[in-house]
């Protein structure tokens, strides 16, 4: 089993949800966090964009801007089977892809081990 965790754009939610139910996977997890890029911009040179009103009010903007603030994002994590990882990743990707800087980012990880909390048993179904 795999998590697959993805940062995605707020608004970018219910696309989201409308993919990974369409594509057979229903159940996952959504978390508000706010947080940045690790790419910026020389700060005289955004101060120069904000003077002169050239600051473009879309993904490129917030872009621009990343360096100074954090801005809200949503996590999605999903537990999935080895074999469907490829197709969550491709469903997530077609559902928040835009072209743009701050799109989003995917990280896949191993699971262990998972427990049912009723029980106590382990179980390999953790989804």
């Amino acid at each position: 089993m795999k998590e697959v965790m993805a940062f995605i754009r707020a608004n970018k939610v219910n696309i989201t949800k409308e993919t990974l139910a369409n594509g057979g996977f229903p159940a996952f997890t959504c978390r508000k966090c706010l947080g940045r890029g690790k790419k910026g911009i020389n700060s005289l040179a955004l101060d120069a964009i904000i003077a002169a009103g050239q600051l473009p009010q879309n993904e490129v903007g917030e872009h621009l801007t990343e360096a100074t603030r954090l801005i809200a994002k949503r996590v999605i994590t999903l537990i999935v089977n080895d074999e469907d990882v490829e197709k969550v990743v491709k469903l997530l990707i077609t559902a928040n892809q835009t072209g743009n800087p701050g799109d989003g980012k995917i990280f896949v990880l191993p699971i262990y081990d998972s427990y049912k909390v009723r029980s106590g048993e382990q179980t390999a179904d953790a989804y």
